[in-house]
């Protein structure tokens, strides 16, 4: 799983009606089942009104997480159509919510299909789409003496990072899997062993 794939570049969203319903399509990033599934109650709990939140997701593990439900829409209408446009375009690490509120005319399961494809597909052209690495998180713990050098590193090496100064300091980075072990072993080196990581 180490190879790149593709993936929205960052929230998306967008709207339209058919037929007196109005959709709104979301879309995400997400590395894990947990950051997928945290968006959808998102997106629920802002729709807690609507008709319904349909979801899916394609999360990058072994093998492979695919999740859609109908939300009570009639089988097969719904979450399979919105999945099958993540399939489609090929994105994974990403999750999407189409939400509907009933207009009032009954759209048929044909009907239902495209527009809950359609909700995909305009949330995924809102966010645009980008080749993406696999990254790894992981935790640094330094002493206040060593933090500088370990910054200094991070920050050469154009890591994602975030700096969390307690008792001692504790680094939470983003890297490029294929990148990890080399940055670990640059921030054991510069610092003596002195940092841990977990």
């Amino acid at each position: 799983m180490n190879e790149s794939y593709r993936t929205v570049a960052g929230p998306g969203e967008d709207r339209f009606d058919v037929r007196g319903s109005e959709f709104i399509g979301y879309v995400s990033p997400a590395e894990t089942i947990q950051e997928a599934e945290s968006f959808i109650h998102k997106i629920t709990d802002i729709h807690a009104d609507a008709t319904h939140n349909v979801p899916a997701y394609r999360i990058r593990a072994q093998p492979l997480r695919e999740y859609s439900s109908d939300d009570n829409e009639p089988s097969g209408s719904a979450g399979k159509p919105a999945l099958n446009v993540l399939q489609q375009e090929d994105l994974e690490n990403v999750v999407a919510v189409v939400t509907r509120y009933y207009g009032g005319t009954k759209l048929g399961v044909g009907g239902l299909a495209r527009a809950y494809a359609r909700g995909v597909k305009v949330a995924v052209a809102d966010a645009g789409t980008v080749k993406q690495r696999p990254h790894e998180r992981f935790e640094i713990h330094a002493e206040y003496d060593d933090s500088g050098t370990v910054r200094g590193i991070l920050e050469s090496t154009q890591v994602e990072f975030d700096a969390d100064y307690d008792a001692s300091v504790t680094f939470s980075v983003r890297v490029p899997v294929d990148d990890a072990a080399d940055l670990r072993d640059r921030l054991r080196s510069a610092t003596s062993g002195r940092v841990s990581f977990n």
